[in-house]
């Protein structure tokens, strides 16, 4: 059996489900001063740092003039990128940007009938920092997640785009990845990976200035990184392993369900794919069809131990028990495979993303359609939501008082201040009431 088989009646028998998806944390506790030392490393020593930790883990010999990537090593990789993968990552970031145009929020000010006036006024941060990881040796880099990442910031408006990425054991980087940067128009390129490029993001070194915004998916290590780096810096979210959650009725192909389930497992050991029903044989189905396909995977090791360990098939009473089971989970990405998805969705509290139908697998959110495929893990889609435009913005009040507010409101302000024992602030207000502004 690729996984195990759950049954579930009620609320009262969630628990082993959701000690199935707590057991994925991290329980090494050495990796938060490994990270911390890299960081104080960076700190004291810049790129001379950035360079020996490259060097021990990603290419040797390497030395601080490889640090950036010139316009010019971008525009000869394009050349390579056959044109039909071009035309894939062009269309790709045409909907990303198109959905993400969309999030778009406005400064707003509104006037009062006393000349009063609030408001909002909403601004990008000067630069944000888009860590990429390389993939195996380089050669699978993660260019969807650069799109994800570069895109909602420019739409934000950031003037300054980072792109960060560790090198290949020659000393390059990817030529789809530096596609996919002159596809968006991101010019500044650093080959530079881990712990030490989150650190360099952060704090700045002689080469790669700091960052207001650092965004994007890592290894454990470089979300340890942005954990201990926040307040210094602004990041996306704490990214855990991925997972799927799939809600499925008596019209869903086991072989599709199967598949979608896989889509996940290969990402990684700790990916956590599940799938709920409460059509039993269909689940059956299921379990035979991951049999045939997990074998002729490449990455079929991964993805065993990924449903070995945090995979489930789950019977159900009823499809209200099996989103109640969805809710409970709080899963990055939630199929709903069901007949009439829309008759469902009103009730899908708490999900990254929600996939609609039997013609919507999860890849079509992870690469092209156009919703942001950085999501909240680990359950903390209970309080968290996408990587968004908002994501590489921030918001700041303006208040501008008429000169009858103070008047008609000092003396509540002053006994307000003056009940939290801050006399400056009940002087502060009191003060204009007594002199005529020069």
């Amino acid at each position: 059996m690729p996984c195990s088989r759950m049954t579930v009646h009620g609320p009262k028998d969630f628990g082993p489900l959701r000690t199935l998806l707590a057991n994925r944390e991290d329980a090494s506790g050495d990796i938060a001063e490994q990270v911390r030392a890299i960081i104080d490393a960076v700190a004291d020593r810049g790129d001379a740092a950035l360079v020996d930790y490259t060097e021990r883990f990603d290419c040797a010999p390497f030395d601080g003039t490889k640090l950036a990537v010139s316009a010019e090593e971008i525009d000869a990789a394009r050349q390579t990128v056959p044109d039909a993968d071009m035309a894939a990552i062009v269309e790709a970031a045409d909907n990303i940007r198109s959905f993400h145009e969309r999030q778009k929020e406005q400064s707003w000010f509104v006037p009062a009938a006393d000349g009063t006036t609030l408001g909002q006024i909403v601004s990008p941060v000067d630069a944000a920092g888009c860590y990429v990881p390389g993939g195996r040796g380089g050669e699978t880099p993660l260019l969807s997640s650069l799109l994800m990442n570069a895109i909602p910031a420019q739409v934000a408006g950031v003037e300054r785009i980072v792109v960060v990425s560790p090198p290949r054991a020659d000393g390059s980087l990817n030529p789809h990845l530096l596609a996919a940067a002159s596809v968006c128009g991101v010019t500044e390129i650093y080959r530079v990976g881990g712990a030490w490029a989150i650190a360099a993001l952060a704090r700045g070194t002689a080469s790669i200035a700091p960052v207001d915004v650092i965004a994007g998916p890592g290894n454990m290590y470089v979300t340890t990184a942005k954990r201990l780096l926040i307040g210094t810096v602004g990041i996306d979210m704490i990214a855990g392993p991925s997972e799927i959650a799939i809600l499925a009725d008596a019209s869903a192909n086991p072989d599709w369900l199967a598949a979608d389930m896989l889509s996940q497992a290969e990402h990684d050991p700790m990916a956590a794919a599940i799938c709920v029903s409460p059509d039993a044989a269909l689940l059956d189905a299921v379990a035979e069809a991951l049999k045939k396909r997990l074998p002729g995977l490449p990455r079929k090791d991964i993805a065993a131990a990924s449903l070995r360990d945090f995979g489930a098939l789950v019977v159900v009473p009823d499809l209200d028990i099996g989103l109640d089971c969805i809710n409970t989970m709080a899963p990055e990405h939630f199929e709903l495979a069901v007949a009439d998805p829309w008759s469902l969705v009103g009730k899908v509290r708490h999900a990254g993303a929600v996939f609609m139908g039997h013609h919507c697998p999860e890849p079509v959110g992870d690469y092209f359609a156009g919703p942001n495929h950085v999501l909240p893990t680990m359950g903390t889609a209970r309080f968290s939501s996408a990587l968004s435009v908002a994501t590489f913005t921030k918001k700041t009040s303006l208040i501008a008082a008429a000169p009858g507010y103070l008047p008609a409101h000092g003396a509540a302000i002053a006994r307000l201040a003056r009940l939290e024992n801050l006399e400056a602030h009940a002087q502060s207000v009191e003060c204009r009431s007594k002199s005529k502004a020069r």
